[in-house]
């Protein structure tokens, strides 16, 4: 097995802490579970007609968008507090694919919030499975700027 070594860049600080720790790493694995669980509740009320599903729903789009809102305040903070990430193509291209994401899930969970059952299938199923793709979109994107740009992975301000 061969080992590739390169060299890679300094890395750059985080701005928005709890303690030392990032809060944006924290915060984002709430709205990917509960975006990433919907189109899997979707797809067991389509199979079931079970309303439980389609009511688990409702709360999963609903409580991915609340928190994916918070994670985007968070990101946005760091967007804006620290010029050396506004600097890199992918930080624009991460925030693009959360806004995205963002206002797909927000309008899910609004087609959803006077008919749980009816929105459903097909519109609700479309944008549930519309949303993990966005999810798995911004979490590559999100990957590359921790993994390879190594932001947000020095010593906070």
């Amino acid at each position: 097995m061969r080992v590739f070594s390169r060299h890679l860049p300094d890395s750059t600080p985080t701005a928005v802490t709890l303690g030392s720790h990032p809060l944006h790493p924290m915060v984002v694995t709430f709205p990917i579970a509960f975006l990433m669980a919907a189109p899997v509740s979707d797809l067991a009320f389509v199979l079931t007609a079970d309303v439980f599903w389609a009511r688990l729903s409702l709360w999963l789009t609903g409580a991915g968008a609340a928190m994916g809102g918070l994670a985007g305040i968070v990101g946005m903070a760091e967007l804006l507090a620290i010029p050396t990430i506004r600097q890199r193509a992918a930080a624009w291209s991460h925030f693009v694919a959360a806004v995205t994401l963002l206002s797909v899930a927000f309008f899910n969970w609004f087609i959803r919030s006077s008919d749980p059952v009816g929105a459903v299938y097909p519109l609700g199923l479309g944008l549930s499975l519309l949303g993990a793709s966005l999810v798995a979109v911004a979490g590559w994107i999100g990957g590359k700027l921790v993994f390879e740009h190594r932001v947000g992975v020095g010593a906070g301000r």
